[in-house]
């Protein structure tokens, strides 16, 4: 067949259009093969669509959401990289490439690793974080020039990893600027996100997308230090130890009340308990504050009598005894009834 009859049954592509997109490709390219592009040939873009049209890899004209007949006044642009005069009217070849700008919502983000920063309250800290983020192809040229290229198709999980990593790495910056404490960080992460959208979205323009909106979910600690902050936590709850330790004597008398001679040793038990409270408090405001044998030698008195309430030693004197209940009974550590149900035990063992 000669070149004239090749010529004659080459086919013109009339209409160009994206019809059925898959919502998971960013670009795809117009399939051209060997046909061209008839002049004054329509140009379907619909809504959340751009196309772009590319000569020799260099971006030309862009279109958005439209019908648009294609001639010389509406592809300035191409038409000066070719070099047409004004009046052109035969078919051309150019690369039409269709872009999906429908926002692209649901995307995660998070740390593989932790995050080390400085914090107010506890120095140097490692903290994790994720959330969600959506964007959305802003400037097709940009985004064509920067990302996809001359390619047949891009997907949105070819770049999910380099915005991922994009946000790790601003999100050290959110830490370190943002002058809130990590206690303090559940309270405001909807602050730190708008942080993290305003450090974001520069250089997501620079790739041709617009970063929609990046939320935070959750900031925590490594598991190791999860556990030491709850450990200061519960004894921040705990209070003062001396309170806290008469506070368990005065729970345990009435069960100790229902066991024969459980009441008579609550008095050595409770001063132990005093003496051990006592040396624990010292000892987390600093051992310099006391003589550092005060502690050993007054555990060492109430181990033993202790150890004579349990029956480790001679029995106490019944006498004793009373005035041990008496003096609860008068601090309003146990009750009158308790009182007259271990006095009366006393008074049985001492008359027989």
């Amino acid at each position: 067949m000669s070149i004239l009859g090749q010529f004659i049954k080459k086919q013109f592509i009339d209409v160009i259009q994206w019809p059925e997109p898959d919502p998971n490709l960013l670009m795809w390219r117009f399939p051209m093969a060997d046909e061209e592009i008839q002049n004054g040939a329509v140009l379907t873009v619909r809504e959340a669509q751009a196309a772009l049209f590319v000569d020799e890899g260099k971006a030309a004209d862009v279109f958005g959401p439209g019908r648009h007949k294609l001639t010389t006044q509406t592809l300035p642009l191409l038409t000066n990289l070719k070099n047409w005069d004004k009046l052109f009217q035969s078919p051309f070849k150019s690369d039409v490439y269709f872009f999906n700008t429908r926002l692209q919502m649901g995307r995660r983000w998070g740390t593989s690793q932790p995050v080390t920063v400085r914090d107010a309250d506890f120095g140097m800290v490692s903290l994790r974080s994720f959330g969600m983020y959506s964007y959305r192809v802003a400037d097709p040229q940009r985004f064509f020039t920067q990302v996809s290229g001359v390619t047949g198709a891009y997907r949105g999980e070819d770049m999910e990893t380099q915005l991922r990593n994009l946000s790790v790495t601003q999100l050290a910056t959110a830490f370190g600027t943002g002058g809130v404490p990590f206690l303090d960080m559940a309270a405001n992460q909807m602050l730190l996100s708008q942080k993290m959208t305003e450090l974001l979205a520069p250089a997501f323009a620079d790739l041709g997308l617009a970063l929609d909106s990046f939320t935070v979910e959750s900031v925590t600690l490594p598991d190791a230090l999860q556990q030491k902050l709850e450990e200061r936590m519960s004894m921040n709850m705990v209070g003062d130890l001396n309170e806290y330790t008469r506070y368990q004597t005065a729970v345990s008398i009435p069960l100790a009340a229902q066991n024969e001679g459980g009441v008579a040793g609550i008095g050595a038990g409770f001063a132990a308990g005093q003496v051990m409270a006592g040396a624990m408090a010292q000892s987390m405001v600093g051992a310099q504050q006391a003589p550092a044998a005060a502690v050993p030698a007054a555990a060492a008195g109430a181990a033993v009598g202790t150890a004579a309430a349990a029956g480790g030693a001679a029995p106490a004197d019944p006498a004793q005894k009373l005035a041990q209940l008496k003096n609860l009974l008068d601090q309003g550590l146990i009750a009158a009834e308790d009182y007259e149900q271990a006095k009366a035990e006393v008074l049985k063992q001492l008359i027989g």
